[in-house]
């Protein structure tokens, strides 16, 4: 079945080859093939939500500008970047156009998770030259009314450091304003050194609790910590777009690009021999096995520093080539679709199983970390040019 799996999946590839182009794509065969099941896994979902705007429904009915949605659109505007098809910027357009640029909770929403989508309204607003100033206006306001404010400590869960972070560096950016930047410092070091006593972030461990709920004294079953896979992903990534925008002049710069190596370095040696990242990255045993989602992003944020000559290449290329092919071989459905991604939750037991044929309650969030893995795999292959 194996065998069958990936014979269906090289015709299928072979066939999209043969019937795509993109000058971008023309560097190497290698880069041919990624940018080919990147293509393919992104066909299937377009092709399964062609109304941008339509509404998710799993247990209840929610607008598709959620976090889960959005991290798609990250990983479609990294495809888009590398493979420029006007599909994909309509796709995206009319994303934001059926909700009117607008957050989930309006304006005066400070959760992270609803501010997610504007990382996209953003990068749309810049590659139309900063023509339509109606995609950005809703999170300008949500931004600055939280900056009107002294509590810094909305960031209670580690994923929200992904959803909010680069918003707030995009806009620090965009309007020359620092200050966006301090605030963005102030809420991840509340984060990383306060929340749950001592902060979320274990400097001797190197990596991140989930949240509150797991710092110690919580234990995983073989009596060590408890650091999910996927939410020490969202730090990587976080981390990632933020050292690709933020100044290296900014005051806080080194403590984010120490962060970012050093959990890279603790990720390492836990890698699987097969090359993915268990669920529970300290317990192989507490539901260990292939998952998708946590190891993409760490591929994303290993490739980009290789990428950028941030990290050494020897040492983490064969990483992140184990990780990739095991991505590709094992997760990538002839169809497109996407297997072994952890529905949401916050630890190893949620989302579960985990399988090649079970789908996620969710489709999106696996796909966008897929993109965005592939998007920098990509550049391995095709060096940036300066």
């Amino acid at each position: 079945m194996q065998k069958l799996k990936l014979v269906c999946l090289i015709a299928i590839v072979a066939t999209i080859s043969g019937c795509t182009s993109s000058k971008k794509a023309q560097t190497s065969s290698g880069s041919n093939e990624i940018l080919t099941v990147m293509r393919l896994t992104n066909k299937y979902f377009m092709d399964k939500w062609p109304d941008a705007g339509k509404t998710i429904f799993t247990n209840i009915e929610r607008p598709s500008n959620i976090w889960t949605r959005a991290v798609y659109y990250e990983g479609l505007m990294a495809l888009y970047s590398i493979d420029s098809k006007k599909e994909y910027y309509d796709y995206a357009v009319q994303w934001g156009e059926k909700h009117q640029w607008g957050l989930r909770g309006g304006v005066k929403t400070r959760n992270a998770d609803n501010q997610c989508c504007s990382q996209t309204y953003i990068d749309l607003y810049l590659l139309d030259n900063k023509q339509h100033p109606e995609r950005v206006k809703d999170i300008k306001i949500s931004v600055d009314s939280m900056m009107l404010t002294s509590k810094v400590d909305d960031w209670n869960w580690v994923d929200a450091i992904q959803m909010a972070m680069p918003v707030f560096v995009r806009l620090g950016n965009l309007y020359n304003d620092t200050g966006y930047f301090r605030r963005m410092y102030e809420m991840y070091a509340f984060t990383k050194y306060k929340h749950g006593g001592n902060g979320l972030y274990n400097p001797v461990d190197k990596l991140w609790w989930r949240d509150k709920d797991f710092v110690p004294p919580y234990k995983e079953p073989n009596g060590k910590n408890c650091y999910w896979s996927r939410g020490n992903g969202w730090v990587v990534a976080a981390l990632v777009r933020i050292l690709s925008a933020l100044p290296k002049t900014d005051l806080h710069y080194g403590e984010y690009l120490q962060d970012y190596k050093d959990m890279l370095a603790a990720l390492l040696p836990i890698q699987r021999e097969d090359g993915f990242w268990n669920v529970s990255l300290h317990d192989p045993d507490h539901f260990g096995g292939k998952e998708l989602s946590g190891t993409a992003l760490f591929v994303y944020g290993m490739a980009w520093g290789i990428n950028n000559n941030i990290i050494d290449r020897n040492i983490y290329l064969p990483a992140v080539q184990k990780a990739w092919n095991a991505l590709v071989k094992e997760c990538v459905h002839p169809d497109g679709a996407l297997g072994y991604v952890q529905g949401t939750g916050k630890e190893p037991k949620d989302g579960q199983p985990v399988a090649y044929d079970h789908y996620p309650d969710f489709e999106d969030y696996g796909l966008g970390c897929f993109l965005l893995a592939g998007s920098e795999v990509y550049l391995l292959k095709a060096p940036r040019t300066k």
